[in-house]
């Protein structure tokens, strides 16, 4: 019995999942970044972020993405991003690649810098309701001066 009722969930949440995916749906996506587990090859620094993502699905399954974000890091460095980017959501069981391009404002003790960087992310967005998921997800983010690896975790909200 135990078995069927975890089935009968499983379908249930997938089926949820794919109505949330459709084309003409926006969401927002708050997210802290960093968790102290991500290297920023630069710094040689652990760091923690904020970021939102905002966006609309074009199509079934593939959403267009504003991003926003600030990340402050140990020894006086700091940055600001703003991007756009592109979002699939395989089938209906909410696991995703996201692929996105941002202009990043470095700010150091002595040097302030605005490059272009490219990133890509993968994660899973856990649907706690109808509408609100926690998506936890793994980034890297790479420009001239530096290459970025961490762990994220966010909530969406999803319209």
């Amino acid at each position: 019995m135990k078995k069927l009722v975890f089935i009968f969930s499983l379908l249930l949440v997938t089926v949820v999942a794919q109505a949330q995916f459709e084309k003409g749906k926006w969401f927002v996506n708050p997210s802290v970044t960093g968790l102290n587990l991500s290297y920023n090859t630069q710094t040689e620094k652990a760091h923690f972020g904020i970021e939102a993502n905002g966006g609309a699905f074009l199509a079934d399954n593939v959403a267009l993405l504003v991003r926003a974000g600030a990340e402050w890091q140990g020894g006086g460095a700091d940055e600001y991003m703003l991007g756009v980017g592109g979002r699939y959501y395989f089938d209906a069981i909410g696991v995703f690649l996201d692929a996105n391009v941002n202009m990043n404002h470095h700010v150091w003790k002595h040097d302030k810098r605005t490059l272009i960087g490219f990133g890509a992310e993968a994660g899973y967005a856990f649907f706690l309701s109808r509408t609100v998921t926690v998506e936890p997800a793994v980034y890297w983010d790479i420009n001239k001066d530096r290459s970025e690896i961490g762990v994220k975790i966010g909530f969406g909200f999803y319209f």
